[in-house]
Formats: structure tokens, C-alpha cells, sequence
């Protein structure tokens, strides 16, 4: 690497601009800057910002829109001191410190292992066809910028489960085998009884109506644009069809107790989707209560 390479970056890492650069022109972000919430970063329109913690990891790139916002998701488990800099050089990098997570450790029991995990032939290729739907309905990019309006609750009811525990489902079969399995629940759970009616928190294109998903029972996927997708799960009532547009508080369904659920709730869970980027394995799913919290922007 060239000595002048090494002089950018530390005028970089420093928040200094780079040669040529006008001092009044720096990133700007504002938002939820917590582990697992959601960044609106101002930006020469058009860029690319990069996202890294301040040791070099968790390294993304992602686009600036033409309005100079760029929509940037935290991961559970980001790096507690981000930096955020211009691709290009043209613009004073920004530094953040975020509010770190703490999430516990639950065990369910009681539960069927059917709904634990696929367990039949006919089971596996259920839930088979089911990963296949999700899978390309995540593929499907939409233009919308619903998100910068500001989220609302799609139903109301008390929340019974947060984004971010660790949980342990054990259970029992009908032949008396246990099984078990852990996963993070990355939604956030309304309880509401089974027919109470579901809006969208957020303008956005529907990507996926199903009423029959193997784990997630009747289930609505919705883009709201800048790679944010809403999902939605354990439905009694679709309806709405991929395809549709549908505007903030219009409704999308009803909640249920449909797929692997321990009683009737809404799942509402959020996932941020680098549109730079054809690595789907590498988006995440952000915090959706956070999100109620935020701000409208632009």
C-alpha cells in the first residue's frame, strides 16, 4: 500500500475529510443506535457508505439513494463502536458508539415435537415448499420508501415475547420420543385472540400471501423499500396477494394460532436486506419494537 493510501486512512478513521473535500460535508445518521435497530445516514446522493466496527469488523457495503439517504440495519450482535465512511472519499466519515443488547435465555416446554421440527416425509416436504415461497419472496426487491414515514403497531395487544432471546423448545411426540431444538427469536410477539385484525405498520408492496406455511402458519411478507421487509406469521386470515401495494394502517389479514405457535399471537418480525448486495445469507432481522419508536425522516 502506497504511503499516500495510509495518509487517507488515518484522515479517515480520524473524522477528518479526505483531500479536496469540503469541511461541511460529513455523514449524518440518526435513528435507533442500538444493537439491533435502524440507521437513516445522509451522504453524497448516490455513494456507497461502508459500515465497519472500529477494528475492522463486520464490514458491509451499502448504497446511498439519489435523495442522500442511505437505510442501514444493525445486527443483534453488531460491533458496540461503528465507523461509517464514503466509499469515495467525498464525505467526513461518521462515528458511533452503540447502546449494547441484553437479551436472556428462555426454555419452552410442553410442546409437540411436530411443532418443534418436521418430522414425517410429508412434513419435511411441507415445510420444504415453505422454505422455497420464503426464500424468493426475500429475493424480490421493491422501490418504497415506507419506511422513512415512521413505523405503527400492526395490531394492538400487549407483546408476550421481544426480539432477541435465545430459546430452547423441548417437547414430546406422539410415540413419547423428546425432542428439542434452539433457535433466536428474532420477532416481536403480540398476544391478541385469534381474528383480531392486522394492518400495515408501514407502506409497501406484499412479496408473499400464503395461509399455509409448515412452521409460520398464514403468513404476509411486505417491502417497504430500502431492503426492509416485514413479516408476518401464525395468520387465521390472508388477505392480501403478492403484488398488492397497500398504504400504513391498511389491513393485511387476521391474527391466529396457525404453524408452530404455543397459543395465538402475532409474529410480527423485521428483516434489512443490503440492496447492494446478492448474498441474501448475509441479511439479518432487526428489531421491530425499536422500530415503532423511530422518527419520520427526509
Amino acid at each position: 500500500m502506497l504511503l499516500r493510501d495510509w495518509l487517507l486512512i488515518g484522515l479517515i478513521w480520524f473524522g477528518l475529510p479526505a483531500p479536496g473535500v469540503a469541511e461541511d460535508t460529513a455523514i449524518s445518521c440518526s435513528g435507533q443506535a442500538v444493537q439491533g435497530g435502524l440507521l437513516f445516514c445522509t451522504a453524497p446522493p448516490g455513494g456507497t457508505l461502508v459500515v465497519s466496527g472500529s477494528k475492522g469488523e463486520a464490514m458491509r457495503e451499502v448504497p446511498v439513494a439519489e435523495d442522500g439517504l442511505a437505510t442501514i440495519g444493525l445486527r443483534r450482535t453488531e460491533a458496540l463502536d461503528l465507523l461509517i465512511t464514503d466509499k469515495d472519499g467525498w464525505a467526513a466519515p461518521a462515528t458511533l458508539t452503540l447502546s449494547a443488547r441484553e437479551d436472556p435465555f428462555r426454555t419452552i416446554t410442553g410442546l409437540d415435537c411436530d411443532k418443534v421440527d418436521a418430522r414425517t416425509e410429508e412434513q419435511k416436504a411441507h415445510a420444504g415448499r415453505s422454505w422455497v415461497k420464503k426464500q424468493n419472496a426475500f429475493k424480490t426487491f421493491h422501490e418504497g420508501a415506507g419506511a422513512r414515514n415512521g413505523f405503527i403497531r400492526p395490531s394492538v395487544g400487549p407483546s408476550s415475547s421481544p426480539f432477541g432471546p435465545a430459546r430452547k423448545y423441548v417437547g414430546v411426540g406422539k410415540d413419547g420420543e423428546p425432542c428439542e431444538s434452539t433457535s433466536v427469536h428474532r420477532g416481536y410477539d403480540i398476544a391478541i385472540p385469534v381474528g383480531t385484525e392486522i394492518i400495515a405498520p408501514a407502506a409497501g408492496t406484499v412479496t408473499l400471501g400464503d395461509p399455509d406455511l409448515y412452521y409460520e402458519g398464514g403468513t404476509v411478507f411486505l417491502d417497504h423499500g430500502d431492503g426492509l421487509k416485514s413479516v408476518f406469521l401464525h395468520m387465521s386470515e390472508v388477505d392480501v396477494a403478492a403484488g398488492d401495494m397497500v398504504d400504513a394502517g391498511q389491513r393485511l389479514g387476521a391474527s391466529g394460532n396457525t404453524g408452530r405457535t404455543t397459543g395465538p399471537h402475532l409474529h410480527w418480525a423485521v428483516k434489512w436486506r443490503n440492496p447492494s448486495s446478492d448474498d441474501r445469507e448475509a441479511d439479518f432481522y432487526i428489531d421491530p419494537a425499536l422500530l415503532l419508536d423511530l422518527d419520520p425522516v427526509g
